[in-house]
């Protein structure tokens, strides 16, 4: 491969043909700063922050689009340069909502750094911010008053997730971020995933603050508020307290939770493994008896939002089964509280969640039993770290507590859950055992594994070949379903997660400064997943004390008709 010579602030390099000046500087650890570019999903060169000097040329040029030359000399922080960013920051401040204070995103804002970096302590130029109202119609929160126009949020939603709730209309000083028609997100398509918050360098999106809600029901005598965690917050919630990416929380949460005064602290793996349970005998029943194929998990909201639509010719593909927050919502107002001696009116079910989206699905009509919702209030892992702050608990020195026992028993399959490939490779742990009828040691599918969009496999069980396909964020899945639309692949069981790289990579995880190191992130968090499900006592759901507990005591058997009235649901067909 031919080699481009040139000169970067003095240091000679040598790259390949198309490279960009961004990556040419980023490979001499030369730090060129950006605000509207990401790499792989939104690379406009529009906000001119990484403009660079080049001798010869003339004026400034955007180092994320401009490709090396023969020979050029670059000159990345000249007192043109550092002059013209300064202006290019003042104009978008200009023209910003600078209550910094009270926004979401303080200390957390790309913005803030930059102008912290750049040491703007004043904006020269007049501010003009008159940009339509906050839109607070659904989970997701549009304040386009704080929008710098960067688009990243409108790639993220059309070219990664093709969901196209999203878009940049009008030009010059009348250019915005909308949604089609200046409708409210909630009338739109919007899946509710928030990758849309998670890749804005501002707050001008944030989810819906369900703090208040939870704090007013701690705070009242009548009710009986327990709370459940899913797995993915325990490898990530330590991040707002400065531990290491990855680390696992598990115990310091349950005590930070129990000391926020929940009355009971209960964990979503159980309903994991109830999840795996009723959706291991539905595949089987389908495989068996006919049944509509290729059976489509129905976990995560965001993709059976996705699903019904842009692909309701799929609608009876989507297992039956509720989600795991929604079936443990279901058994804690009507198991639980049985057990307990309890009033089902008087419990109130609190989710932590990695996901937007769970907001939407707690809302849902068909979500109930009973007239009961089954989960009354979401709060994402940044909302729980907001109310761990507010009642000023030292997270990082806590003692590690055990969740309550009768709902917060789980296994490893439960756990891994949180990474795509999980709630096949579970389903698949259970499926093995049932049709062979054996306690198999072979349990960990690798090839159900990792973080490629799309991945395909054939497993054996029992002498027939079951074939399965994994796919995270809707973008993949919508290619996966078009190919089974064409009648270009055939499978049994597929698994999709709405959030690229699935729950740990949630639209209401902690927000990462450095998006670029979203993947690196994505890895170590699901690395300590797989640890998680590797140290566990038991790793496959049927195994689970209390899963087979609650069968004998109050459902029967998976698929009963007690376990589908309350653990089962239907999809609705919505406009496209």
């Amino acid at each position: 491969m031919d080699k481009i010579n040139l000169k970067i602030d003095g240091i000679d390099i040598a790259v390949a043909k198309g490279t960009t000046l961004l990556q040419a500087a980023k490979a001499l650890q030369i730090d060129i700063p950006t605000l509207c570019f990401m790499q792989g999903v939104h690379e406009p060169g529009s906000c001119r922050i990484c403009v660079v000097e080049v001798e010869g040329w003339r004026g400034l040029h955007p180092a994320c689009v401009t490709k090396v030359e023969e020979g050029i000399v670059v000159k990345t922080s000249s007192k043109l340069v550092r002059e013209t960013r300064q202006e290019l920051l003042e104009l978008i401040l200009a023209n910003h909502n600078r209550e910094c204070l009270s926004c979401a995103r303080n200390q957390k804002c790309e913005l803030q750094k930059l102008s912290e970096d750049f040491g703007i302590s004043s904006v020269y130029y007049e501010k003009k911010v008159a940009r339509e109202a906050m839109d607070l119609s659904g989970p997701i929160v549009r304040d386009s008053s704080k929008c710098v126009l960067c688009g990243r949020c409108v790639s993220m939603c059309s070219t990664i997730q093709q969901v196209n709730a999203i878009e940049i209309a009008e030009r010059g000083a009348h250019t915005a971020v909308t949604t089609p028609f200046e409708e409210n997100l909630a009338e739109r398509n919007c899946i509710n995933c928030g990758q849309c918050i998670k890749i804005c360098p501002v707050g001008a999106l944030q989810e819906r603050d369900d703090t208040d809600k939870v704090w007013s029901a701690l705070e009242d005598p009548n009710l009986h508020v327990v709370v459940q965690t899913a797995p993915a917050v325990r490898v990530a919630l330590g991040e707002e307290f400065g531990l290491p990416i990855g680390t696992n929380v598990r115990g310091k949460m349950v005590t930070a939770l129990k000391r926020l005064g929940f009355a009971k602290v209960f964990d979503t793996t159980f309903s994991a493994d109830l999840t795996i349970m009723e959706e291991g005998t539905e595949l089987i029943q389908r495989i068996q008896y006919g049944g509509k194929l290729p059976m489509i998990t129905s976990c995560s909201p965001g993709w059976v939002k996705f699903c019904e639509h842009n692909y309701t010719d799929f609608l009876d593909n989507l297992s039956s089964c509720k989600s795991p927050q929604q079936m443990f919502g279901a058994v804690a107002k009507s198991y639980y509280p049985q057990k307990e001696d309890l009033d089902p009116k008087k419990v109130f079910v609190v989710s932590v969640m990695p996901c937007t989206a769970k907001k939407f699905e707690a809302d849902r009509e068909e979500l109930a039993v009973k007239g009961l919702k089954d989960v009354d209030a979401v709060i994402t892992t940044r909302e729980l770290a907001k109310m761990i702050k507010q009642a000023r608990i030292n997270f990082k020195e806590l003692e590690d507590s055990e969740y309550d026992q009768l709902l917060g028993t789980s296994t490893g399959a439960g756990v891994i859950f949180a990474n795509t490939g999980g709630v096949m490779e579970a389903a698949l742990r259970t499926v093995a055992d049932v049709l062979t009828g054996q306690d198999l040691q072979e349990i960990e599918y690798q090839a159900v594994r990792g973080l490629e969009g799309i991945k395909e496999a054939t497993v054996n069980i029992n002498g027939m070949d079951v074939k399965v396909a994994i796919a995270h964020g809707t973008g993949n899945a919508a290619k996966l379903l078009d190919k089974i639309r064409n009648h270009e692949a055939d499978y049994h069981f597929i698994e999709v997660m709405g959030c690229p790289g699935g729950c740990i990579n949630g639209g209401g995880q902690p927000i990462l400064m450095d998006k670029a190191k979203t993947p690196e992130v994505n890895r170590l968090r699901a690395a300590s997943i797989y640890e998680l499900d590797k140290t566990a006592v038991k790793r496959k759901s049927h195994d689970n004390p209390e899963i087979t507990k609650i069968y004998e005591e109050y459902l029967g058997e998976p698929a009963s008709h007690r376990s589908h009235e309350l653990l089962h649901t239907h999809y609705v067909a919505r406009q496209k």
